[in-house]
């Protein structure tokens, strides 16, 4: 293996380890809690070399949403796949982004609600949140109704979850009614 290689692995395994590190602090502290001198740090690397691979905690941030919608695509093709017939689907489909949501609230934040420098339905939206999106329309244009576009009704399907997803943790629901929220998410919005 070339020199040149070699350091493109190690600054690929570098920028991989900010992220993570980030993450796991922001899981653990919350997103004010991650500063460019406490990841460098952790990491047991200067702040110049973190300034290297990002310019600061907005581009950390991104790094952490664009890994964050992977996760979810694949979250949610994991789930929607173990399961036949279009309703089954897609409730699976809303209790695998509901589950997501829950059990990965500083992921969750980074991707929607903090400023991550992404953009969103633009040209240059980065893969990851297209293929995010895409996770979630493969499921939902089939339910979509006659005559409706699948992908506008999977942005309307999206935001439902998206609030319920906000609102729950916010704790502006009641706890015990969350899975009747998905049965009637699911029978209302979706023409099965």
């Amino acid at each position: 293996m070339s020199v040149p290689e070699r350091k493109q692995r190690e600054q690929a395994a570098r920028e991989r380890l900010i992220v993570a590190t980030a993450r796991e602090l922001a899981e653990q502290q919350g997103w004010d809690a991650v500063t460019t001198r406490r990841l460098a740090e952790r990491i047991e690397y200067s702040q110049p070399v973190l300034y290297s691979h990002f310019r600061g905690k907005r581009e950390i941030i991104g790094a952490v949403a664009l890994d964050g919608a992977a996760e979810l695509a694949a979250a949610l093709r994991a789930a929607t796949a173990a399961v036949a017939g279009p309703r089954a689907r897609v409730t699976a489909l809303a209790r695998a982004y509901l589950d997501f949501a829950e059990g990965n609230p500083a992921v969750y934040d980074a991707m929607f609600q903090l400023d991550g420098g992404l953009a969103f339905a633009q040209e240059d939206t980065p893969e990851p949140l297209k293929d995010g999106f895409a996770a979630l329309l493969e499921s939902l244009a089939e339910v979509a109704g006659e005559g409706v576009d699948p992908g506008l009704f999977t942005e309307v399907f999206w935001a439902c979850l998206h609030g319920l997803a906000t609102l729950t943790r916010a704790g502006r629901l009641p706890p015990g009614e969350a899975e009747r929220r998905v049965e009637l998410l699911v029978d209302r919005l979706a023409m099965i």
